[in-house]
C-alpha cells in the first residue's frame, strides 16, 4: 500500500484532510508542524508523494530529492510566481485564476506542472481559500489515482512580491471597488485584516458588503498597541 503525506498549516486544509483522505487510496499522514517535516518521517513512511496545500517554510533539498513533492499555487504559472498570490491577483483586478499543482524544486514556484484547474476569486479571502482547499484535494485524489507526468512551465515568468502585514492598512484615494477588494482580500483566519488607524485607535474591518457607492463592514476597535486576542 502506498503511503502519502500532506503538509499544511491552515485549519481549512486540516479539516478537509480529516474528512476526505479516508476515502482516498493508500495510507495518509498529516504534518502541521515544520519541525516534524524532516528526513526521519520521510525515511519511515517512504511516501509516494508529499502534498503541500499550504506551507510557509522552505522544504529541505534532501526531502525534495527523496520524494516527489507537490505544491498548490493560486496562479496560472509562470504568471504569478511568488508570495501572497491571492492578494496580488485581486489587486491587479483578476476575478478568476488557476489553481496549479506543480512539482516542487529548489527554485520557488518554478517546477513542472501536473494539473491546472479554474478557481473563482469571488468573495472573501476565507471563502476563496476554502474553495481552493476543496479543489486542491480533488486534484490530490486525481494525482494519486492517475500519477500524471509533470510538464515544464511555458511562457515568461511574472513574479509577485510577498505582501507584508503593513500592507493590510486601508489605502487612501482609492475608488469604492478597490477599497472593498482590499477589505475582502485580507479577510481570512490567521491573516492580518484590513485596518485603519484614527488617533489612538486601531480599527480592523471584515465581512464587507458593497452596494453602489457604499461599503458596509463589521469593525473591531482597540487602542493602538493592544494585542489581538
Amino acid at each position: 500500500m502506498n503511503q502519502y503525506l500532506v503538509a499544511t498549516i491552515k485549519p481549512w486544509n486540516i479539516k478537509i484532510f480529516d474528512s476526505r483522505t479516508n476515502d482516498f487510496p493508500g495510507a495518509w499522514t498529516i504534518v502541521t508542524d515544520p519541525v516534524k517535516l524532516n528526513t526521519a518521517i520521510v525515511q519511515k513512511l517512504k511516501p509516494r508523494y508529499i502534498f503541500f496545500p499550504h506551507w510557509s517554510w522552505i522544504v529541505p533539498a534532501a526531502i525534495l530529492e527523496a520524494v516527489e513533492c507537490v505544491c498548490f499555487h493560486m496562479t496560472d504559472v509562470p504568471y504569478g510566481r511568488g508570495g501572497t498570490p491571492l492578494q496580488n491577483l485581486i489587486e491587479r483586478g483578476h476575478t478568476q485564476t488557476m489553481l496549479t499543482a506543480l512539482k516542487m524544486t529548489e527554485k520557488l514556484d518554478s517546477g513542472p506542472v501536473y494539473l491546472k484547474r479554474p478557481l473563482s476569486l469571488a468573495g472573501t479571502a476565507q471563502e476563496i481559500f476554502e474553495r481552493a482547499s476543496k479543489l486542491a484535494f480533488d486534484m490530490i485524489e486525481e494525482i494519486v489515482k492517475t500519477e500524471p507526468k509533470a510538464s515544464p512551465q511555458v511562457g515568461k515568468p511574472v513574479v509577485f512580491k510577498r505582501h507584508t502585514e503593513a500592507q493590510s492598512r486601508l489605502p487612501s484615494n482609492e475608488n469604492i471597488e478597490k477599497l472593498y477588494d482590499h477589505i475582502r482580500m485580507h479577510d481570512a483566519e490567521t491573516y492580518k485584516r484590513a485596518f485603519i488607524e484614527i488617533d489612538s485607535y486601531h480599527i480592523e474591518l471584515h465581512d464587507a458588503q458593497i452596494s453602489g457607492d457604499t461599503i458596509m463592514a463589521k469593525a473591531v476597535l482597540r487602542l493602538k498597541g493592544e494585542k489581538n486576542d
